[in-house]
């Protein structure tokens, strides 16, 4: 993980905007229409050499693909494994089931009709990783950017089982590990490439006023623990020095008031075996959760991605306000700056054509972000 004593470094969490001609190219693979995957690649490739120029531009230090060739950030899964078929209607999560008027259509369908696991899980199409991350270094060539500065997402075995329910497996258990030991041929993949891996688990804050919204707290912490037990063993052949984890409360608009404090996941989050937590603490409804990182200190081994932009909301922020909360942060782990980096709360498009920020919006967002970043590091 690449920490600097000059000045704090700048990522993101991962989705970039497609244009619209690849959003339709996706749209078919996830109907599961044919699509040309020469065509497709080639649309991808060029996409992300697009994003990566512009997040160089932007002064991101940390850069990644945008997930371009992707149809969202965990049922990619399903071009690449066997074993999943049919599907069932995801249930919304809890406030916009109190508050139906603030659903997006477009949303409405990326989380209705998602497949199950209708058989054993088999990692069939490693081939499609592949191409994914040398495209992604091919790109980084071709810009003269440094492959060390690169890093790769990939969807958790927690958010692939609470995502597409487990209609073959014995027990939940069961088909958590099964996919941890499917999984992890992606991960040592995009490792052995030279690639940051960051594992996306919006299941360990979000799957709480969504899949379990009506069972305890420590019901719902019991499952935590056990996501975090098949992301350690899906790791166990890579240095967590080479891995960050990314925790969210779901990137959707809303009022969030049925969202897990922070202060019930962070220590059990902990226990996940990488070297950086990439954390919302912008928005609303989490930005004083800063706090809960004095109460719960960050292990020394982990540095902390802080999420300083909102990726939900077409406001720009004040480089002076990212100053702010990056000063937070740093405050929030003992003062050493080396370990924060600035990040974004989440993705700006988390499934293909459901961004809710402009696309010019967001490069605005990123370089607000580094000047921001400047700023907390004089």
């Amino acid at each position: 993980m690449r920490r600097s004593q000059d000045r704090i470094l700048t990522t993101h969490t991962g989705s970039l905007p497609r244009p619209s001609c690849l959003v339709d190219m996706l749209a078919a693979v996830s109907r599961g229409e044919s699509v040309d995957e020469v065509a497709l690649e080639a649309a991808a490739n060029a996409s992300s050499l697009d994003v990566m120029r512009k997040q160089a531009d932007a002064g991101v230090d940390v850069i990644n693909s945008g997930e371009q060739s992707r149809v969202s950030f965990s049922t990619y899964v399903t071009q690449r494994m066997s074993g999943f078929g049919g599907s069932w209607d995801r249930r919304g999560h809890k406030d916009q089931n109190e508050f139906p008027g603030i659903a997006r259509p477009r949303v409405v369908q990326l989380i209705t009709g998602v497949p199950t696991c209708v058989g054993p899980v088999t990692y069939q199409r490693l081939d499609l990783a592949e191409k994914e991350c040398d495209g992604a270094l091919h790109a980084a060539g071709q810009l003269g950017l440094d492959r060390c500065n690169l890093f790769m997402t990939a969807a958790s075995p927690g958010i692939i089982a609470t995502t597409m329910l487990n209609s073959h497996y014995t027990s939940y258990e069961a088909y958590v590990f099964a996919l941890a030991d499917e999984m992890r041929k992606e991960y040592e993949l995009i490792v052995s490439k030279g690639l940051v891996l960051q594992l996306d688990c919006p299941d360990l804050a979000m799957e709480r006023h969504g899949l379990y919204q009506d069972e305890p707290l420590e019901v719902f912490q019991d499952v935590v623990r056990l996501h975090i037990e098949a992301i350690n063993h899906a790791l166990q052949n890579i240095p967590m020095e080479q891995v960050r984890l990314h925790v969210c409360w779901g990137n959707t608009e809303g009022p969030h008031i049925y969202d897990v404090p922070l202060e019930d996941i962070l220590p059990l989050v902990y226990g996940a075996n990488v070297g950086a937590l990439v954390m919302e603490m912008a928005n609303p409804r989490h930005a004083h959760e800063h706090k809960t990182y004095q109460r719960f200190p960050l292990p020394e081994h982990m540095m902390l991605v802080a999420g300083v932009i909102d990726t939900k909301t077409n406001y720009v922020e004040h480089p002076e306000l990212v100053a702010d909360r990056l000063r937070l942060a740093v405050d929030a782990v003992g003062g050493d700056p080396t370990r924060v980096m600035a990040g974004t709360d989440c993705g700006f498009d988390t499934s293909a054509g459901s961004n809710r920020v402009d696309e010019g919006i967001v490069w605005l967002k990123l370089k607000a972000m580094r000047k921001g970043a400047d700023l907390a590091s004089r």
